[in-house]
């Protein structure tokens, strides 16, 4: 009992936490965009997004340990992938961060988070309104392919600009990289399908396979 609740409790701080932080990032980057266009958003937010994105290293340690019942094999790729763009090209080419790119990449990635962390947070009370289930399921639709070619776009400016000034081998680690997102971003999206048929698929009692879902 004392476990289970200590697991709670944990769970809940931890996507709530991560929640507000990604909120964030998604406020910083739609204001700034708005009021004074994409060269401005690193300047806000730039290190603030690479911290919290690091921080999701924790998703690997719990599906490794079981806390939730994650996909090991998906959530290596997901993080992984977000880590590259973050300490891969971001971080060493800072100058491709005022590309429109990176502003629509950390979008995509922030509303995905604010929505699916929200989600696992009033999944601890089993309490989850059915929109937040619909979008939980649904938003990355969208938000997914927004993403991906955001990710791509940043990976081939970096590969057709300043990625060799870094070290003559790393232009060869980015085609390489590019290269894995063809299967990557195949498997991952046919997962993201297959969870949205089983707890979507125009049922009326979905709203209540939340808390049994991922």
């Amino acid at each position: 009992m004392a476990g289970s609740a200590l697991r709670k409790g944990y769970l809940v701080l931890y996507n709530a936490a991560s929640a507000v932080a990604w909120a964030m990032i998604l406020v910083r980057v739609a204001s700034v965009y708005s009021a004074n266009g994409a060269g401005a958003v690193p300047l806000v937010v730039d290190d603030f997004a690479r911290v919290t994105q690091t921080f999701a290293v924790m998703e690997i340690f719990h599906a490794l340990t079981g806390i939730v019942p994650a996909p090991l094999f998906t959530t290596l790729m997901q993080v992984a992938s977000r880590l590259m763009l973050v300490w891969g090209i971001s971080y060493p080419f800072p100058q491709l961060n005022t590309s429109t790119w990176y502003s629509s990449m950390l979008t995509a990635w922030s509303t995905t988070e604010v929505i699916r962390y929200t989600y696992f947070a009033l999944k601890q009370f089993d309490f989850i309104p059915y929109f937040l289930h619909w979008l939980r399921y649904s938003a990355f639709l969208v938000l997914y392919p927004m993403g991906i070619s955001s990710e791509v776009a940043m990976i081939i400016k970096a590969l057709v600009g300043p990625a060799d000034k870094l070290a003559t081998w790393y232009p060869y680690a980015l085609v390489a990289v590019l290269l894995s997102y063809i299967p990557g971003s195949v498997i991952l999206y046919s997962h993201m399908l297959s969870q949205r048929r089983k707890q979507v698929g125009g049922a009326k009692g979905a709203a209540k396979k939340a808390k049994k879902s991922q």
